[in-house]
């Protein structure tokens, strides 16, 4: 079996470890914070100043495939995260009566948690796995390497910290997109990494609230996520009542500064159904107005026309597919990298050939899901950018989501995209998902998609805080 170091103590990196060591392997983790999570929950989550994290207090969505890899292969974490108090929800739980089940409705459920309950969740089974260890404080600052002939001629056989130097059959880099990685290979003599960038022009401003004693769940209705043609509204709910209401408008609107007031941001919240359904029910505020911006989404390969530009090395997590938080997708793609790490780490791990076919599970695997976020940020920035209607292709789209609403079968078509368990192109091109949405819109040959919220006019006085 293998010896796997793991830069970066985030989820991907937690993950990596425990699974490689559960698969029999040995595994180091290097971390630049000076302490893991705990289970002082709302101390970590809301006082915890993480600097390198900076998406932890935001919302995140552990979708039925995040789900499914803690079931299958992290059962305790699972478990773990259910005593922390984390939800879980079925996608057709949104109708009165669930239609009757078929095979894979069980991956259609949303574990319903802040980001702190998986890594605390994490953190607690890898502090006794005996085959890993934690180094938290010890941030990696080189790489040791080896050449030889060929396109690949860098192999990458360890790490170095102030401490001194660790070697490993295969490190792997789990420290997102700012983790500097790709400058220690740089200082090594690697070629570039190929990457591929595309700007989503949203802004993301969320508020923390936590339900009323006694109130153990919010709406079931409206629907968490609504919007119209230059700002929308999500409500995240999470872990032990609390809640997040998220407004999104676009990086150029003139009206974005306004909303880092409270009192402004939640006036707009609230121009919103599920803004509105959640905050009248009395929940108390619990942080500041939290704002993220200049996102995009970022496929990074350490494989180029020449082959791997260094072996014994790959990437997991946010270093490989950095992806926009509109679909959720960032922990699920972590957490598959991760088991497939673990899965194949004695493979020969300091060859090329398993660099390369790392590489190529990477494409077929995560980066078609990458490529679909891309297309769904562009549909919404433009839209936001230009505040015009959906018309062609994204009319029909719109048609079949609200279609879902109504018809359960077209909802699990649209739930099983969702939580990455069929693409888009094979699960809307099914023909009784076709005939229903069909039918839909034939009912309605006046069809326009639905803006939900307030209209310019009224958002800019909401905005000014009259």
């Amino acid at each position: 079996m293998a010896h796997v170091l793991v830069i970066g103590g985030g989820v991907g990196g937690l993950a990596t470890a425990l699974l490689a060591a559960r698969h029999g392997h040995t595994a180091e983790l290097f971390e630049r914070d000076t302490r893991a999570p705990g289970a002082a929950l709302e101390r970590d989550f809301f006082g915890w100043h993480r600097p390198g994290v900076p998406q932890a207090t935001q919302p995140h969505a552990l979708l039925g495939a995040a789900r499914t890899v803690l079931r299958e292969e992290l059962p305790d974490v699972h478990a773990e995260m259910l005593r922390l108090g984390a939800r879980e929800r079925h996608e057709l739980d949104w109708f009165e009566v669930r239609p009757p089940a078929r095979p894979g409705d069980e991956d259609l459920v949303m574990l319903q948690a802040r980001r702190i309950v998986l890594e605390s969740a994490l953190a607690t089974a890898l502090r006794a796995e005996p085959g890993a260890v934690m180094h938290h404080g010890e941030p990696v600052t080189g790489l040791t390497t080896t050449t030889g002939p060929g396109a690949c001629g860098v192999r990458v056989t360890g790490v170095t910290t102030q401490d001194g130097a660790y070697a490993a059959d295969l490190v792997v880099d789990a420290g997102g997109r700012r983790g500097g990685v790709e400058r220690l290979l740089a200082a090594a003599g690697c070629r570039p990494a190929v990457v591929e960038r595309h700007r989503t022009g949203l802004a993301y401003f969320c508020r923390w609230y936590r339900l009323p004693e006694g109130l153990e769940e919010g709406p079931r209705r409206p629907w968490a996520v609504t919007g119209g043609t230059f700002a929308g509204c999500a409500v995240f709910p999470a872990d032990n009542r609390v809640f997040a209401v998220t407004l999104f408008v676009h990086t150029r609107d003139t009206t974005r500064s306004a909303l880092r007031d409270p009192a402004v941001f939640e006036a707009a919240a609230r121009a919103f159904p599920p803004g509105a359904a959640w905050l009248d029910l009395g929940a108390e505020p619990l942080s500041g107005v939290l704002a993220t911006a200049s996102l995009d989404n970022r496929w990074s390969a350490l494989v180029d026309e020449q082959g791997p530009v260094a072996t014994g090395l790959v990437p997991v997590g946010d270093a490989i597919t950095h992806t926009n938080p509109t679909l959720g997708q960032g922990t699920s793609l972590a957490l598959w990298a991760a088991r497939r790490v673990a899965r194949t780490a004695h493979r020969d791990p300091g060859s090329a050939s398993f660099a390369a076919a790392y590489h190529a599970w990477a494409v077929r695997t995560l980066k078609p899901w990458f490529d679909f976020q891309v297309v769904a940020d562009a549909a919404i920035g433009e839209r936001f950018a230009t505040r015009a209607g959906r018309s062609g292709t994204a009319r029909e789209v719109a048609a079949l989501f609200e279609c879902a609403l109504e018809d359960p079968e077209v909802m699990r078509a649209r739930a099983r995209v969702r939580h990455l368990a069929e693409p888009p192109e094979r699960a809307y091109a099914d023909p009784e998902v076709r005939a229903r949405v069909a039918r839909w819109l034939a009912d309605r040959p006046d069809y326009a998609p639905h803006v939900v919220g307030p209209d310019r006019e009224e958002w800019e006085k909401l905005t000014a805080g009259s």
